[in-house]
């Protein structure tokens, strides 16, 4: 099965035995998105929730 990521639109073949393909068949408002793309979106909600949590954290006196 051929998807598009929704973010980089990069073509990529995905084996239509998987979970992620038969999602996309039997529910087409979900969308697919690239490892890279899924990795770099991950990694700053990550940074933004760490610098976050320090911004809310009590400095000690």
């Amino acid at each position: 099965m051929n998807v598009k990521c929704i973010l980089c639109e990069k073509i990529e073949s995905i084996d239509d035995d998987t979970l992620i393909a038969k999602r996309l068949k039997n529910r087409p408002i979900h969308t697919y998105m690239c490892d890279e793309c899924h990795d770099r979106i991950t990694k700053k909600a990550l940074d933004r929730l760490a610098a976050r949590s320090a911004e809310t954290q009590p400095e000690d006196e």
